[in-house]
């Protein structure tokens, strides 16, 4: 009876096993290949290629590779990205080995959207990412889009050596609640609003929105038609580390009624009540800006201003007089005024307060020809002497 009984037993769990579904098959990470030559019913393979990114975007799974060749890609309708990688599998979107790949969003109707109008938040961005985590996207220039990329509630992502230029809204835009994000090596330049009269168009902003861990790290934001970095109502600290800013806020299209506020780094503030937030900014230059080299704009927080240069801004280099900060070992060189400081700052080491004159003649080289120019092969803004002090001083930024 009792062999019986088992006997029974086991072809019952045989039975029950065998009416289980399979176990689901682990997804093989795939290479999605993009070429402008290309047609969204073929395969995705380089022999077969798709004609758009929407169409990998859509197509892509955890662990894929979405890989474009060179060319321009002209909008009808912007790159939407809503779907998420993991931490051990991220998504990853970028040009095939090096090929030059312009997004081009001049046709997107945003991108023309009439002086006092108002961009619908779907269509901002040329490449709109919304709750979209665990990205990697490299080596794309976007233009002439309703901004360039704008990511809202988005985290885990790192976006590398991207272009962003000539958008009609800030060339890139993080908000929301967005955390861990890593901008590195990105170049943004030339980005207007023509909606607002200058009033917003950033190079690079991280605004209205909370979330730890977000860091730039080799940005070059210039001819911006605002500022060109904006933390407006950014409440959680940001990281900006050997970044450049320069000739921001200047009406080089012949607006109208002109609104753009012309600073290199706006470190928050905001409306009627400035939140206070603690971004740091280290090892960065700030030059030939229309307005400030660095301002609080208002906020209160614990600011770290550290190793950073100012250089013939057209107002302070370095403008501290709200927030609680540290400023510390930063050089300014022929500003209008070299700082304005409140009473909550704590400051020490700054050229202003070492004495002497300086000037020109005090730096090594007053020629950013090598900051500004072809960037080194991993993407890093290559070394130079530009702005070093001549006696050795410890006080600004060193590239």
């Amino acid at each position: 009876m009792r062999l019986l009984r088992a006997a029974t037993v086991l072809l019952g769990m045989t039975a029950a096993a065998a009416a289980l579904p399979p176990a689901p098959t682990a997804h093989a990470a795939t290479v999605i290949v993009v070429a402008v030559n290309g047609d969204d019913a073929g395969a995705g393979t380089a022999a077969d290629p798709l004609a758009t990114v929407q169409e990998a975007v859509d197509r892509a799974a955890p662990g894929d590779t979405i890989t474009v060749r060179g060319g321009t890609y002209v909008l009808k309708d912007n790159i939407t990205i809503g779907k998420s990688g993991t931490a051990s599998a991220p998504i990853t979107l970028t040009s095939h080995n090096g090929e030059r790949v312009i997004i081009d969003g001049e046709r997107l109707p945003a991108s023309h959207t009439p002086v006092g109008g108002g961009v619908p938040r779907a269509e901002r961005g040329a490449i709109h990412l919304e709750k979209a985590s665990h990205w990697r996207i490299s080596g794309l220039e976007i233009v002439r889009g309703p901004y360039g990329v704008y990511a809202d509630s988005c985290s885990d992502n790192v976006f590398d050596r991207l272009v962003t230029r000539d958008n009609y809204e800030t060339g890139f835009q993080l908000q929301g609640a967005s955390s861990r994000n890593t901008i590195r090596n990105l170049d943004s330049y030339g980005n207007r609003d023509p909606r607002k009269n200058g009033e917003s168009a950033d190079g690079l902003g991280i605004k209205e929105g909370s979330g730890t861990g977000n860091r730039v790290v080799g940005a070059r934001l210039w001819n911006n038609v605002d500022d060109g970095f904006d933390a407006w109502e950014f409440t959680s600290p940001i990281r900006l580390e050997n970044t450049v800013a320069h000739g921001n806020g200047f009406n080089r299209w012949n607006f109208p009624d002109f609104a753009g506020d012309g600073n290199g780094f706006k470190m928050g503030g905001g409306g009627d009540e400035d939140p206070p937030a603690a971004h740091t900014l280290h090892n960065s230059a700030s030059f030939g800006n229309a307005a400030d080299g660095v301002t609080d704009n208002g906020n209160p927080g614990a600011l770290k201003i550290t190793r950073t240069t100012a250089f013939r801004n057209g107002a302070t280099g370095f403008d501290i007089r709200t927030a609680d900060a540290t400023v510390t070992g930063n050089l300014s060189v022929e500003d209008r005024t070299a700082a304005s400081l409140g009473g909550a700052v704590s400051a020490s080491g700054n050229s202003w307060q070492l004495g002497g004159t300086w000037n020109a003649a005090s730096v090594r080289s007053t020629d950013p020809s090598v900051i500004t120019g072809p960037r080194a092969s991993d993407g890093s803004i290559r070394p130079s002497g530009f702005l070093v002090p001549a006696n050795g001083a410890a006080v600004g930024a060193r590239f």
